[in-house]
């Protein structure tokens, strides 16, 4: 997966800065090899921190994350800035499932392979017959083990299986309204250190303003919840017509049992946030995420 967000960035170079040579830095981070809970490694920066590490020592010059892998409770490391958002792709989550059904139709007992908090609770909210089993590892990893019976189904990102070519292995998009997306789905981010200037103007010839003022007011509701990795929260930020954006959050116990939901629309990103986050916290959001 993120080789194939790293040649989407190197193409994209490519074609709007072809006087820009380009190397390709692989790097195997904790959460990669890791194959426990994330909370356990310390959550999401399992995914980022060599590759920070890397940006400061000089070994790398542009960083590619998926934005829902960046740590939610702290900003980017000194030193380094968030110096582009890409243009976003789908945010829904799929189901895949080899026999070709649909979430609704899969019978009690049903073995779904996720770990993620936010989906883990969703499901327990719309289908709590269905068993939820931890899964880790990449996306291909996981289908392997879907292929060889260790899972009925599995719960994964649409953007996640177009990024590495398997669009054919989505059975069905959840709709957003049923799953709340992860704050920063669909969306690719591009970090450097924060003095490199030459870097600082290529990396802003590839952001797309739209997705920026999404994932600002996401983030900054994120932030003020200080969600984490096993944090119930979801977020999905619009772009309206009139020029404002929407922000649509979930907090949810992962009993499914308590649901809270805030839906408001502002023109600033940050004081969208910041009114959506106090929406929560005043339904009760610190309870929830503090069990």
């Amino acid at each position: 997966m993120a080789l194939a967000q790293v040649e989407r960035v190197r193409r994209m170079l490519a074609e709007r800065r072809p006087d820009v040579t380009v190397e390709v830095v692989a790097l195997s981070t904790s959460g990669d090899r890791w194959q426990g809970a994330l909370s356990e490694l310390g959550g999401k920066g399992a995914f980022t921190k060599e590759v920070d590490q890397a940006l400061l020592d000089g070994r790398a010059d542009l960083a590619v994350h998926c934005v829902k892998d960046v740590p939610g409770d702290r900003p980017a490391p000194a030193g380094t800035v968030f110096a582009a958002y890409l243009a976003r792709d789908d945010v829904r989550d799929a189901l895949v499932d080899p026999a070709g059904r649909r979430i609704e139709d899969l019978p009690p007992g049903t073995r779904v392979g996720t770990s993620a908090v936010r989906r883990i609770a969703q499901l327990a909210l719309h289908h709590p017959h269905l068993t939820a089993l931890p899964i880790r590892g990449n996306a291909n990893s996981r289908l392997a083990k879907l292929d060889a019976g260790e899972y009925d189904v599995l719960l994964l990102a649409v953007a996640g299986l177009h990024r590495i070519g398997l669009p054919e292995r989505i059975t069905h998009p959840i709709e957003v309204d049923t799953f709340v997306p992860a704050v920063g789905s669909g969306t690719l981010v591009l970090q450097c250190r924060q003095d490199d200037e030459p870097l600082l103007e290529i990396a802003a010839a590839l952001g797309d303003r739209t997705t920026a003022l999404e994932t600002e007011a996401e983030r900054t509701m994120l932030h003020i919840l200080q969600g984490s990795c096993s944090s119930p929260i979801g977020g999905y930020a619009r772009s309206e017509p009139d020029g404002r954006i929407s922000l649509r959050a979930r907090v949810i116990s992962l009993d499914g049992k308590t649901v809270l939901d805030a839906h408001e629309w502002a023109s600033d990103p940050v004081v969208l946030g910041t009114s959506v986050a106090a929406s929560l916290l005043r339904q009760g959001a610190r309870e929830i995420l503090n069990a």
